[in-house]
């Protein structure tokens, strides 16, 4: 990276813990001052503790230095003083569109959390700034940390093996070819505390469904590895076919308890029936990628046994390949022959690990006699919270050469949103509640 030139973050009105997160790791080339705009809120004061409580750690501890300006007239100030050259936004998802567009607007980056929009009423509006954001030549970063997960990674290098895999299945909407299903938890720790979620994330006017929230990573992890490296244009290459929804239900208690809030905010009447609070946080969609059958399911519950889970199932005309994670256990990869005999399945799978020593070094075979487990070394191994520093590494080597970004991550970006948001309004229109 051109350290001559720092990356200088700003970062706008957090109130989402994963604004912290990228801080959690001083990244180099990024500039330790930080400049922050925000309302003078609860979201602010959690975003404070959060980046001082890296600073104060015991083991590599961070050295950042906040300039916190706060106030009613928040966005106004940071429009006219733009202090840095990155944005960082993480917080209500309803008005980060317009920001990321602001932002676009005065020549700057931009690194914005999921998701950019919640409805597809706003896609234009989305077009329109990543179409600036091309003609500016400023990058709109997506944090997609689900690609960093090694799991992940396996299983894409898994898909793209033709002696191991084969081709893809079509599959139908009964029997799709990839699945991915992702679990998450309501009372849960991040970085050793619990974790307090703010009133507005069960608002879905404000935060969006669950689908259109967490169901990002599923929908860009769906075009990463179905069209790994191409572009998957909305409608013609890539349709929500069905989607359903269910809801999670809170009593009062744990509503307080994940909110630290004594009462249900007034403005969840509409949502409750007697004690109990009607979250929209489930759903499943399917879809059609390059002709391939996809379903999608993302999940909340409410307490934690171990932490979040990520499933997925990849069928090919060779093989099937599986991600599969207990809570409290990291994820980890299976494959089992399908038309292929196992034994030669065993000996063109080690033939590929002896490849990729060099992208995964110790990875090695195990063999199970129905199935081949990859055992994952403990050194390739990165939780959730450390992916955000694999991110802005990523973001580093773009911001050195924006124009080293390939197409297709721009016309994908806006593809995955039509998805989350086509596949929100089928379930709202199947499912009511």
């Amino acid at each position: 990276m051109d350290t001559s030139r720092p990356i200088r973050l700003v970062t706008v009105a957090p109130g989402h813990f994963h604004a912290a997160l990228v801080q959690k790791h001083a990244a180099p080339g990024v500039h330790r001052r930080v400049h922050v705009y925000a309302p003078l809120d609860a979201d602010l004061v959690a975003h404070v503790a959060r980046v001082a409580a890296f600073n104060g750690r015991a083991e590599n501890p961070t050295a950042w230095e906040l300039d916190v300006r706060a106030g009613a007239d928040w966005r106004e100030r940071f429009l006219r003083e733009q202090p840095g050259n990155t944005v960082v936004l993480s917080g209500r998802n309803r008005p980060k569109v317009g920001l990321i567009r602001a932002a676009v607007a005065l020549n700057l980056h931009v690194i914005a959390d999921k998701p950019w929009v919640i409805d597809a009423a706003d896609l234009p509006e989305l077009d329109a700034a990543l179409a600036e954001a091309d003609d500016r030549e400023v990058l709109v970063w997506d944090v997609m940390t689900e690609r960093h997960e090694v799991a992940n990674r396996l299983l894409r290098a898994l898909t793209r093996e033709p002696a191991v895999f084969g081709d893809w299945l079509g599959g139908s909407a009964m029997h799709p070819a990839l699945t991915l299903t992702s679990t998450h938890y309501l009372n849960k720790t991040v970085d050793g505390r619990p974790l307090r979620r703010p009133w507005w994330w069960f608002d879905p006017t404000i935060a969006g469904e669950g689908l259109a929230d967490v169901g990002t990573h599923l929908a860009d992890l769906a075009l990463w590895l179905v069209a790994p490296d191409e572009p998957v244009a909305p409608g013609a290459d890539a349709e929500v076919y069905a989607a359903d929804r269910w809801p999670l239900v809170l009593t009062r208690e744990q509503f307080a308890e994940v909110t630290g809030l004594p009462e249900v905010p007034p403005e969840f009447a509409p949502r409750l029936a007697g004690d109990l609070l009607y979250y929209a946080g489930n759903h499943t969609a399917w879809l059609g990628v390059r002709g391939i059958h996809v379903r999608l399911t993302t999940k909340w519950e409410y307490d934690s046994p171990g932490g979040d889970t990520h499933v997925a199932v990849a069928r090919g005309t060779d093989a099937v390949a599986e991600v599969r994670q207990q809570p409290g256990s990291p994820p980890d990869v299976f494959v089992r022959a399908s038309e292929a005999s196992h034994a030669d399945l065993l000996a063109h799978l080690t033939a590929a690990v002896g490849r990729w020593q060099a992208e995964f070094p110790g990875l090695a075979v195990v063999d199970g006699g129905s199935e081949v487990k990859l055992a994952i070394p403990a050194a390739l191994r990165t939780g959730h919270e450390e992916h955000f520093a694999a991110v802005m590494a990523e973001y580093g080597r773009a911001f050195a050469a924006p124009r080293s970004v390939p197409a297709w991550e721009r016309v994908n970006a806006r593809t995955k949103y039509h998805l989350t948001t086509r596949a929100v309004e089928l379930a709202r229109a199947r499912r009511p509640f």
